[in-house]
Order: C-alpha cells, then structure tokens, then sequence
C-alpha cells in the first residue's frame, strides 16, 4: 500500500531552529545519536506505560530493543525501535511543528553568536532534528502500536518535506539518515558503539548493534549477522552509587532532561522505610528558555518497579522546585496508578516530602561548601526558589536560610548577602531586618527612605525581584528579628535611637506643625496625613505606605498586570530641615505655598518610581517657580 506524497512546509520556527541548530551544535555532532536513541527510548517507555492498560499494543513482541545499522555503500546510519510508533497526526505535530508555549521568545533570545546560541539550542531541546547535523536527508517510517496503517516521513531540512502512507509489518519507528560529505567516520562499528557507550549506556532498553567485522582463515574480511547489546541496558538509578561514573551521571541527566549541558549538581539516594523508592535528582546548570510558562509540562518522572508511568507529575515536586529532572522510582504504588490517585496518595505524599528535603539539602550543601556553585544556581533559578517562601510552609525556614539579596553593604549588584549575613552585621540594639523594594537596583539604592539608614550606618536590603512582595508578604521574621519595611509605617529605630535624638524629634514635630497644616491643607484627599520626619537628611519629602498597607511597589505592579487595585492613600513625610519646606513654612502667598506643597508631593511620588496623573501641570509649577527664583 502507498499513496500518493504529500509535500508539507515546516512551521517557520522550525526552519529557524534547524539553520541555526547545524552551524551551533556541530562542533559537538555526536550529539545526533544520543539524542536520536534518547527518543527511541521514551518510546519504548510510552508503550509500557499504554501496554500496561492495553496488552494487544505489544503485538506478540514484549521484547523492547533499540537497533542500529550503517550502510557503506549507500552512505546510511539507520535508528530502528519497536516502541510506541506515531500515527500520521503525531509525525506533524512532533516534526513539523514545534508545539512548545514560548517559542517566539526562544528565539528573540537568539543572539547570532553561535557559541551563545548553542547553549539557547541545548535549553530548547534538539531531539530529532539533530539528525540534519549529520544527515542531507532523513527518512522516517512510523507505525503507531495498534494502528495498521504505516506512514513515512523525509525532508532535505530546507523547509519542506513530504509524508506518504507506506506498509511496515513491525510496530515503531526506523529513522534513516542519508549522510552529509565527510562524515564517513560514521559508517564504522567501533565509532557507532563508542557513540553508544560514551552518552547512551544507561538506557534501560537493550541498544544492539551487529558483533562486527572479522577475518576469515584465508584473510577475508566477515561480517557478522549476529546482533549485541551495546550498552548496559539497565537502568542506571537502580544500580549502586559506586558503579557510576560522574560521566554516566552528566549523560543520565541530558537524557531524561533532554538538556544539553551537563547539570549542577544531583542526589541519588534509595529510600527503605514505610516507603520504599529510589530518587535520582538534578539541579541543571542552566534555566530553560520556558521557566516561568505555566504551561510547561515537564518535570520529574515517575517509574513503578522501573517501569514509566508518567512525567509533568506536579504531586511529587513542588512548584517552586520546578527546575528539578530527574527520576523517582516507587515500589509500593500500583502500575495503574493515575493522575487521580495521585492527588489522594499519602504514599505520593511522603515520597514528595522526602525528595524536596533532598533537594533543599542539596542546595543547602552547595551554598556551605561550593559558593561559586551556589550563585550560579542562584543566577538561573532564585527567583523561582524564592516563590518556595510563600509556597512550602513546612520548609519556609530552610528556604529562607538560602536566599540571597543585594543590600547597601554590597560591593556590587550580585545577590550574595544571606539573612544570616544580615544578622551577622546589625549594629548593636537593631532588633529588625530593613528592607526596601524598588523597580531597580537604581532606584532602591537612591530612595530617599534609605537616607536615615545610610547616616546612621545601618544596612538596608535591596529587593527589586518581582517576586520579592511575595517573598516579604510570606516572610515576617528570620531568626527572631523581625522584616520592617523602611517605606512602611512612622519610623521606629528602636534602640538605634537613643534618648536625645528621640526628644530632639519630638521638639522638631511641635516646632513644625504650622507647615505641616499648610502642606495638608494643600494636598488635601491625595494624602492620608503629613508629618515631620527624622527619615531624611537630604530629600525635602519622602512618601510612606500604612504599615498595614500594601506597599506602593505591589500597587504598581499590580495594576501594571491589569488588576484593579484599590490603593490606600500614602502618608507625606516632610524634612522640617531642607531648605523647600523652610521657604514653604515662611511662604505668606497662599496659592504659591500650594503649589510648592504639590511640588513636593509630586517629587517624592517621582523618586519612589511613581506616575504623575497630570505630568504637564507638574512641569508647569516647576517652571514657574524656577523663573520666580531666577526673576
């Protein structure tokens, strides 16, 4: 049976994806092979997994295998398995199409510089289409396990190819790949088996390759029909820690995370007790390009007694742990276990707990001992473990403890300061954390709010992150001291403060309540209250939420995102010392004395990152005064 070719275009990301994937990746070509049985395996998984409920997929063949060929004389490297197979459906949608939210911001990513860009590649995730690194063509014939008909797929990997119903009497997929000039080092068994072992010996199928070449008694050269297994053909989390090369460990990750750099760092521990599971963890290196897709849907994998059930199991990793790859394998859960029971489970449930207590520890070592490590896990992925604060209330203190910032006691804009650190350094008599958030570092380091701190030598944390409202609305105390925001509330040094600093503001508040009646009558409803202040040695005014309110930063933000907020009113603080609010204490002139009030309110709303409902009006006040000044 063959019908007639149908001759399809790629979608355009994919023409993208294989030009710039060809010239990145192919300092590193061998890749085309690990990546190529990386899929034949997860087809041979998927057909497990489906075989579990519907025996009949199997065919009389329960054997699964991956195989592999070379032909000298037609130039061809043949991947052959009997797993899963596609329909015609799936060969569109998984080869002509890259169904992957965020692909356009994938590759706005891309910088033209190969080296760069082959570590955007590696995130993205190469799969299939590194055969045209090797290949000028590639032929795939697909048979879905229970599906009669057969279809085939080719393509030169220059936007189009073209698909065709075909006969094939074995289930799965046969990919040929008709070789590029110069790479006839690929036609050899001894290059094809090291391929094989160096990236792909763990694969728990059996990967058979032919025994290879001899010599008969009288010289010539014999080919053996016979078929070996390559690889080791068992799965490598179920082996003893010692039996493992560092090598297989980097390999193992790349395969199950369909990565391409090697990863962090990893735990590898089987668990006996009450549940009995062996968990084989990674942190990459490196975000992928889609970390923060709520759509994304791969994660850990779960085998039952090394057979795969599923992966995107959100059960047994947390959200803000979504980074992890790796593999869990349950002896206690049924293999027809569903996404249903796992919602229910308490075995799933204690299995999830032990292994996010393994990946906080993990971290938890690499920040004591490997510091270097640490902050380029941080770099990638502490936005997304900060979450983790208002998330896992069990772990919020461990969380906590690995957090990193920026503060005024940094030398530079690296988040390398830990709570702890913090402590380590308050001034005698500080009882509280001080913070600030801003919309930049810029603008957190120059706010006006830091100007008492930054006299009197106390450090303030810089905390510009999105997700740093929710870390401060989660986190109220570290270690017995308190988080105070230093643009919250009236400000309460506490005993940083001694008595005649507390008496000379109080002397500075009865001595300004004159201006401070001026300046609220001026501004009326745009404020709560105005009061005297010891906050500021420099600015003339400075904006304070409520200490129960929500922060200005989250208000902005917030409706920046489309929400509808309903923002409290702001307190205006006023420094009775600066020469603006002097000349608008001593200003007789009632409408001039309103404008520079407005003139005040509208800076400290500008210094905070806020937006002027009427800019010109600000601009006009701001001219007027300069020419009465100048006149």
């Amino acid at each position: 049976m063959s019908a007639q070719k149908e001759t399809l275009g790629f979608q355009t990301e994919v023409k993208q994806l294989l030009k710039l994937m060809i010239h990145s990746l192919y300092s590193n070509k061998e890749i085309f092979l690990r990546e190529l049985i990386s899929n034949a395996s997860d087809a041979a998984d998927k057909l497990r997994f489906e075989g579990l409920a519907k025996p009949e997929l199997f065919e009389n063949d329960p054997e699964l295998k991956i195989r592999i060929a070379f032909d000298k004389d037609a130039r061809t490297v043949t991947i052959a398995d009997n797993g899963i197979g596609m329909s015609r459906d799936e060969v569109v949608s998984h080869i002509g199409t890259i169904a992957k939210s965020g692909t356009k911001s994938f590759f706005e990513q891309l910088s033209g510089d190969e080296k760069k860009d082959a570590h955007l590649i590696g995130q993205f995730g190469v799969g299939f289409y590194s055969a045209f690194i090797v290949a000028d063509k590639v032929t795939l014939t697909t048979r879905r396990a229970g599906e009669a008909e057969a279809v085939r797929w080719e393509s030169q990997g220059e936007g189009e190819y073209t698909l065709e119903s075909v006969e094939k009497a074995e289930r799965g997929t046969e990919i040929v790949l008709h070789l590029k000039e110069g790479e006839d080092e690929l036609l050899n068994d001894w290059k094809l088996k090291g391929i094989v072992r160096k990236y792909s010996d763990h694969i728990s199928i059996p990967i058979e390759m032919k025994k290879g070449s001899g010599y008969s008694e009288d010289g010539e050269v014999v080919v053996s029909d016979e078929l070996e297994a390559v690889n080791s053909a068992s799965a490598l989390w179920t082996r003893s820690k010692s039996d493992i090369t560092e090598e297989q460990y980097q390999e193992f990750y790349k395969h199950v995370a369909h990565d391409f750099t090697d990863p962090l760092a990893w735990s590898h521990a089987r668990v006996e007790g009450r549940q009995e599971y062996t968990e084989l963890l990674y942190i990459p290196s490196r975000a992928p390009f889609d970390l923060y897709d709520r759509e994304r849907k791969q994660g850990v994998k779960l085998y039952v007694r090394r057979v795969f059930i599923m992966e995107d199991t959100e059960k047994l990793m947390p959200h803000y742990l979504r980074f992890v790859r790796g593999v869990i394998d349950s002896n206690d859960l049924p293999l027809n276990v569903s996404r249903e029971i796992l919602q229910e489970s308490k075995d799933i449930d204690a299995i999830r707990a032990g292994c996010v207590k393994k990946v906080l520890g993990l971290l938890e070592d690499l920040s004591s001992n490997q510091p270097e490590k640490y902050a380029a896990f941080w770099k990638e992925f502490g936005q997304v473990l900060k979450e983790g604060v208002g998330e896992d209330h069990a772990n919020k203190e461990r969380i906590a403890k690995l957090l990193r910032f920026v503060s005024t006691a940094s030398e530079g804009a690296e988040p390398t300061v830990s709570l702890a650190d913090y402590i380590g350094r308050m001034k005698e008599g500080q009882d509280k954390i001080y913070y600030i958030t801003a919309d930049t570092l810029a603008a957190a380091k120059n706010s006006p709010h830091l100007e008492v701190f930054k006299k009197k030598g106390v450090e303030v944390l810089l905390l510009t992150d999105r997700v740093d409202e929710w870390v401060t609305g989660s986190l109220f105390e570290f270690d017995g001291k308190a988080l105070q925001s230093v643009a919250k509330g009236a400000l309460d040094l506490g005993a940083l403060e001694d008595e005649a600093d507390k008496e000379a503001q109080k002397q500075v508040e009865e001595a300004s309540k004159p201006v401070v009646e001026k300046v609220l009558k001026a501004l009326g409803e745009q404020v709560k209250e105005v009061r005297a202040t010891a906050r500021l040695t420099e600015s003339p005014a400075c904006l304070v939420a409520g200490e129960h309110d929500m922060s200005a930063h989250l208000e902005r933000m917030l409706k920046a995102a489309g929400q509808k907020v309903e923002g409290s009113k702001p307190t205006l603080e006023i420094n009775p010392e600066h020469v603006l609010v002097k000349k608008l204490a001593g200003e007789a002139d009632e409408a001039r004395a309103a404008d520079l009030a407005q003139v005040l309110y509208d800076q400290a709303l500008l210094a905070e990152g806020g937006k002027l409902e009427d800019p010109a009006s600000f601009v006009k006040r701001i001219n007027k005064l300069m020419l009465e000044l100048s006149a």
